[in-house]
């Protein structure tokens, strides 16, 4: 049995998510759902990521079982983990945007000074990639929807940019998400996540499995991508 920490971006007082995070909560939810499905034996722990900064959480680090799931890009860079690296990678949009500017030629939304309202979901085992249905931002806010239809000429550009962006950070077996705009047929790069993000729960509804499932998948080592 192994102990999985959920980390999200909200409150959490005894494990329960505060109600004023509800996309907080249908992601552990949805993540949580996911571990159990694998292995009803898994010990779920959701903490709030002040626990982590405020060092409040009490872990033995002997104990080698414990599987971290941070839901939530804001982690301190002391915070040891196994995605470390790969997170600090991504927190640091600046270099990002820049090495997409200089190995693609495509503006980033630091041009722009708007963020990207689409994102591609990128499944990675640590071997092969593979690709699912565009998200796109809905009118309301926190509301996205799956699918997003986008020109088929532009998914080959974003596939190609998906992968050497991978490769560049030395991902590890994740689900991640390449954040962009469309502005005249051109991509517009915003910024890559480590992790399913907000986007992700309109694959809940939407598809078999979903991006969580397929992100636990990713983590616990199974073989989900051919």
């Amino acid at each position: 049995m192994s102990k999985v920490i959920i980390i999200v971006n909200a409150q959490v007082d005894n494990g329960k998510i505060s109600p004023k995070a509800p996309i907080a909560e249908k992601m552990a939810v949805a993540l949580s759902k996911s571990i159990i499905k694998s292995n009803p034996c898994h010990e779920i722990k959701i903490v709030g990521g002040a626990q982590i900064w405020s060092k409040s959480l009490q872990i033995d680090d002997s104990d080698q079982d414990i599987v971290y799931c941070p839901l939530t890009i804001k982690l301190p860079d002391w915070f040891n983990f196994t995605a470390q690296q790969v997170y600090c990678a991504c927190r640091d949009l600046e270099k990002r945007r820049k090495w997409v500017q200089q190995n693609f030629n495509y503006k980033t939304t630091h041009d722009d000074l708007s963020l990207g309202d689409l994102w591609l979901p990128i499944i990675f085992n640590g071997e092969n990639c593979t690709y699912s249905d565009f998200i796109g931002e809905g009118v309301l806010p926190n509301y996205y929807q799956q699918p997003y239809d986008l020109p088929s000429e532009i998914h080959h550009s974003l596939y190609t940019l998906a992968q050497d962006l991978l490769l560049s950070i030395q991902a590890i077996p994740s689900v991640y998400l390449l954040q962009f705009k469309m502005l005249d047929n051109n991509i517009i790069f915003d910024r890559l996540w480590p992790f399913p993000a907000c986007p992700a729960i309109a694959s809940i509804n939407e598809q078999k499995p979903d991006l969580f499932d397929y992100h636990w998948s990713c983590l616990s080592n199974k073989s989900t991508v051919n």
